[in-house]
């Protein structure tokens, strides 16, 4: 425990890193998988149960939470960790995202971006200056600063525009952060530019001066495609500080994340363990399952038996079963299953960094990925 925030590393392995950061409420083991909890919940999970998944931090959505119940009211209620039951590291999202891609109706300026709530079509201004107000009130552990989310596809000159804007709106950020920020909080610069080389370094190398103490790569995983997205991720971590960490937003599947490890990510969110929990879908050892499937039906033997996840070790059938039937059961026990496997494909990726076998790891579980063939069934 520490009163600052801080990062250390403890090895690398080729462009793979492993380490730790220190936050006021506990320590992050980097590579690092944060569960999203969209609502102050991780969706079909006890917060007990994401614990002892292995979780050392969530991900909280600022859009979400400022619209309902509120940030003023989750700070009246003592803010976000005894809000949500939650003793570990927590980082919000700025909202940003969520603006762009689920309000139908919005308005972007210099000052910040207008929109119309999805909940019940209030109108809401979020400015660089309310966008860390609202994660204060929150009381996140790590803050993330207000950006454009450049849309994809977008031609250089659209992507030069939203980056501009997304730079004086980081330097906005970071002087209300120092305003309103408590001690061991942490603000995170977030790098856009598309999928263009140079904006990305110049994005790279504008937050860089700015100064944050964690830098993460947006922008991508939006339909570029896996080796685009690749050359982007390696192209930015080239240009960020080795002692700051760095966090790839909204990514993804194992073959993702493993790939933009041994590009030189320590931090991912994605809702897809979650989510496929609740459509069916089961990330284990020997690939993705579709419980759905009817070869299951009769199969007894468990979920994953690689796995230390208490539901992965339920049968087959009884999964197939609950599933089919629509109970309720069925998507708590396949979403623990995912959430756990996710922690511990990151817990072996640090592994594997530390005894320098992480290209051989990554190689392997891809392998067991690429050619399961239930994923579509």
């Amino acid at each position: 425990m520490t009163d600052l925030f801080s990062f250390g590393l403890k090895a690398q392995d080729g462009g793979a890193r492993t380490g730790v950061i220190s936050t006021p409420r506990g320590e992050i083991r980097t590579p690092a998988f944060m569960p999203v909890s969209t609502g102050a919940t991780v969706k079909a999970m006890f917060p007990e149960d994401v614990a002892a998944a292995g979780a050392d931090i969530l991900l909280g959505n600022t859009y979400h939470l400022m619209l309902r119940p509120g940030a003023e009211r989750v700070a009246k209620l003592g803010g976000l960790y005894k809000f949500m039951h939650w003793e570990r590291p927590i980082l919000t999202d700025s909202g940003g995202y969520q603006v762009m891609s689920l309000s139908k109706l919005r308005r972007i300026t210099e000052e910040g971006v207008t929109f119309q709530s999805h909940i019940d079509g209030a109108k809401i201004k979020l400015t660089p200056e309310r966008a860390i107000e609202i994660q204060c009130l929150l009381g996140s552990d790590i803050q993330m600063v207000l950006d454009e989310c450049t849309p994809f596809p977008a031609t250089r000159e659209e992507a030069k525009s939203s980056l501009d804007l997304s730079m004086r709106w980081a330097e906005r950020s970071k002087a209300a952060f120092t305003d309103m920020s408590a001690p061991g909080q942490a603000l995170f610069g977030i790098v856009q530019g598309s999928i263009y080389p140079d904006l990305r370094e110049m994005s790279a190398s504008g937050l860089t001066d700015i100064g944050f103490p964690g830098y993460a790569v947006g922008g991508l995983a939006v339909g570029e495609g896996q080796e685009a997205m690749f050359e982007m991720v390696e192209l930015t971590t080239a240009f960020l500080p080795e002692d700051r960490p760095r966090y790839l937003m909204g990514v993804g599947t194992p073959q993702d994340m493993l790939g933009a490890i041994a590009r030189g990510i320590d931090m991912f969110d994605c809702v897809m363990p979650t989510r496929s929990g609740r459509h069916c879908q089961a990330f284990t050892w020997g690939g993705k399952l579709n419980m759905r499937n009817a070869r299951f039906a009769e199969d007894m033997s468990p979920l994953d038996a690689e796995s230390q996840c208490p539901a992965a070790q339920y049968e087959r059938a009884y999964l197939h079963h609950l599933v089919k039937s629509g109970e309720a059961l069925g998507s708590m026990l396949l979403t623990y299953a995912n959430v756990q496997f996710y922690q511990e494909l990151m817990g072996r990726a640090r592994e594997a960094i530390a005894q320098g076998n992480f290209a051989g790891f990554a190689e392997d579980v891809c392998r067991r990925y690429d050619t399961s063939g239930d994923s579509e069934d």
